[in-house]
């Protein structure tokens, strides 16, 4: 476990989570329970997700900061630009392969057999979407993650060719310009993200927007 603090224990016959507000200083808000679909779908639509080490439980949580990405915010710097035509992008092909691949450029990863199981039965009832960009047919980078209404929640991604991930997140923000989407959730703030042009927010802003957003009938995947 990451705390000091006494973190509450799901019920595995239930899939009632604590507050979100209720997370310690590092986001963690409880241990336990399962992979259940109507569990994770429970869990993103109030802004919570699971991210544990090897030897660890199941951990859930609500960080704060939060970061998310406007999809119209998108910095796409000059050499960045060059390289979003050289690669084929293709939406929710390869999905169990783009996760898998996500895990075997990991050396310490949180997707085991069982979040790879779990999200592919999410992918197979429409929640989980990929994106995969491809160099003469190879699949190269790609990314995956959650669709809650106008919101997508990006779980994780990878890149075997330079920006092969940044292209996939390009097209990904392309379509829900087009359609109408909200943001992207990030999770954790990161260098690199931000780099992007991912912003943070409080976990108390973040929650009101994604429980007005996670409503709205927006199909971008």
């Amino acid at each position: 476990m990451h705390t000091t603090v006494k973190i509450p224990k799901l019920l595995e016959d239930t899939y009632i989570f604590p507050d979100p507000l209720r997370a310690d200083k590092n986001g963690l808000l409880a241990w336990g329970g399962d992979l259940h679909p109507q569990r994770l779908l429970e869990a993103y639509a109030q802004g919570i997700f699971p991210w544990f080490s090897k030897n660890d439980p199941l951990l859930w949580w609500s960080p704060d900061p939060r970061a998310i990405l406007y999809p119209y915010e998108l910095k796409i710097s000059k050499s960045f630009r060059q390289s979003i035509g050289k690669y084929e992008v293709r939406f929710n092909v390869d999905f169990a392969q783009i996760m898998a691949t996500c895990k075997d450029m990991r050396a310490d990863t949180w997707i085991d057999w069982r979040m790879q199981e779990a999200y592919l039965k999410l992918h197979e009832m429409g929640y989980a979407k990929s994106v995969g960009t491809y160099l003469d047919g190879v699949l190269v980078g790609g990314l995956y993650g959650v669709m809650m209404g106008a919101v997508f929640c990006g779980e994780s991604m990878f890149s075997k060719e330079r920006d092969a991930s940044k292209v996939a997140l390009a097209k990904l923000c392309e379509m829900m310009v087009q359609a109408g989407g909200d943001f992207i959730d990030c999770q954790m703030p990161t260098d690199h993200l931000l780099s992007l042009g991912a912003i943070k927010i409080y976990r108390k802003d973040f929650i009101k927007k994604l429980s007005i957003s996670r409503d709205k009938k927006v199909v971008f995947l």
